[in-house]
């Protein structure tokens, strides 16, 4: 699984939104042109130019995707996107200075992705040296990395077993309600996340991330025992494995005398923590 907090990047101050979609990147094009223009006003130049490479030939309307990526208004709007391939084409229609560094920077984006691809062992270095820099704790950041790994397991389940992209949503709802009570939505107003591309998982606790994997893992080992296909049959084996997890942490939470959910963000925590030591 692609993490959603690497949709944002900056190139010399610039930032450019992007949007995972058939396995690779899509940069916002309007956001590559203002990067390199610099003249306040991409939308009007990316409207000359769309004109301008139909011209030449360019078949606009068949290499530009309209995606959903976040505005600044902090909703999901959708946006011309190109790949890197495309994207390069595009750029070699904008006189400017930065071009030249900026299809360096482009292509180095685009190598770390192909290195990932041949060895995601690289992927995983990369996103643990990102927490290490946020200041989580290497325990933590173990249970993390293997909760991506069990939530890829997961989405692969539900892709192959005709499950749209857009409905991962519901499903992961219905495992968190299952395991604690809640949404994912009511849990990140529990916890105080307030920005809508926080991460939750990033604000959990050990058990709380415990817990997350228990609930996803189980509803993976169910849907293919079950042999779930489709939204229906793939909701109820998510219930069901959440309901495994709830079970586990009540019946912890009985032992301890303790509520395992949270309202505190971990990653406060273990800053207080390092200070400490």
């Amino acid at each position: 699984m692609v993490d959603k907090n690497k949709a944002l990047i900056v190139f010399q101050d610039k930032k450019i939104r992007r949007a995972w979609h058939d396995n690779e990147w899509y940069f916002s094009v309007i956001d590559v042109v203002e990067a390199l223009v610099d003249s306040g006003r991409g939308r009007k130049y990316w409207s000359d130019l769309k004109t301008k490479l139909i011209s030449e030939g360019f078949e606009v309307s068949e290499k530009i995707g309209r995606l959903k990526i976040m505005a600044e208004d902090s909703k999901l709007r959708f946006t011309d996107c190109a790949n890197t391939k495309n994207m390069f084409r595009i750029i070699q229609s904008i006189p400017s200075k930065k071009a030249e560094p900026f299809k360096q920077w482009l292509a180095q984006i685009g190598h770390e992705r192909i290195q990932e691809i041949e060895n995601p062992e690289l992927g995983q270095n990369r996103i643990k040296k990102y927490y290490e820099l946020k200041g989580y704790p290497k325990d933590w950041i173990d249970k993390r990395l293997r909760g991506i790994a069990i939530r890829q397991d997961l989405t692969d389940e539900w892709q192959n077993r005709d499950v749209k992209n857009k409905d991962f949503g519901i499903l992961t709802n219905e495992i968190s309600k299952a395991t604690f009570g809640k949404t994912i939505q009511e849990y990140k107003e529990f916890k105080n996340v307030q920005r809508k591309t926080q991460n939750l998982r990033d604000h959990m606790n050990d058990w709380e991330l415990i817990f997350t994997m228990l609930g996803e893992k189980a509803t993976t080992d169910i849907t293919v025992a079950r042999d779930s296909v489709g939204l229906n049959e793939c909701k109820d084996s998510a219930k069901d494995g959440g309901e495994i997890a709830s079970n586990a942490r009540k019946e912890l939470e009985q032992k301890t005398g303790k509520s395992i959910l949270s309202k505190q963000n971990y990653l406060k925590i273990a800053r207080k923590k390092k200070l400490k030591d």
